[in-house]
């Protein structure tokens, strides 16, 4: 049985759109650049149309600027934006958290388990040199804090916090190994977290998430980026 040509097209659109967004979130382009509708329609292999589409979508996610009479561009965010960005995360996730311990079931404690065992299990670093954290860990972490929210049941809170950590993600992928040298125990936090949701502690969930989010964020600001190196994602951390 063949799908129809609409349902194709949003399957290769949203394909396109998932590729897309793997391959910011990696740091492919600096922020600031411009997304050539030519050259990506090669890279991916498709037409403009479903890269344009595509592009649409990822506005809608903030991950890419249009700008008018000007095209599309990979976002750029300042310090100040990226600590705004995380206390709305914070608040979001503990707001959320505190949803989720209350009206999580069996099953969604079970997920968060093995959302959990994916990500200790998940290689945390790339073995070469200035190492950035892998790209199967970055999707395991993401994984794991998504399936923390998913019981709070507000598909509203649910993709705020999605795009706000796309956003987190992202600015830490440009500030390169700035939180490698940090003296923490990531792991440990993840499972201090995982235990306190398990036990429907949504106070102290709530405080260990700002904890881990906080000390990420800590760790870029001491790195020596600044604003005007950091928009064309040259920054070098400083250790």
């Amino acid at each position: 049985m063949h799908m129809s040509k609409s349902t194709d097209s949003e399957t290769l659109s949203t394909h396109i759109r998932d590729s897309m967004r793997g391959d910011i979130l990696a740091g492919r382009w600096a922020p600031g650049d411009k997304l050539q509708l030519t050259a990506l329609s090669q890279h991916y292999k498709t037409s403009s149309t479903v890269i344009r589409e595509a592009l649409t979508r990822l506005v809608g996610d903030r991950l890419v600027i249009l700008k008018p009479n000007r095209g599309f561009f990979v976002p750029t965010l300042s310090l100040a934006e990226l600590k705004d960005i995380n206390e709305l995360r914070c608040r979001s996730e503990e707001f959320g958290i505190g949803l989720a311990v209350e009206r999580g079931d069996l099953a969604w404690e079970s997920e968060l388990i093995a959302a959990h065992h994916t990500l200790e299990r998940t290689p945390y670093r790339e073995t070469k040199p200035e190492a950035q954290l892998t790209d199967a860990w970055n999707r395991a972490h993401q994984a794991f804090h998504a399936k923390l929210l998913e019981a709070c049941g507000v598909p509203v809170l649910i993709d705020l916090c999605s795009t706000l950590s796309d956003l987190s993600q992202l600015y830490g992928r440009w500030a390169g190994t700035a939180t490698r040298y940090t003296n923490r125990d990531v792991a440990q936090e993840h499972r201090e977290i995982l235990t306190a949701a398990l036990d429907r502690d949504a106070k102290l969930a709530s405080r260990l998430i700002r904890v881990h989010y906080e000390t990420t964020l800590n760790a870029i600001l001491k790195s020596g980026i600044d604003d005007g190196a950091e928009q064309h994602g040259t920054a070098p951390a400083k250790v």
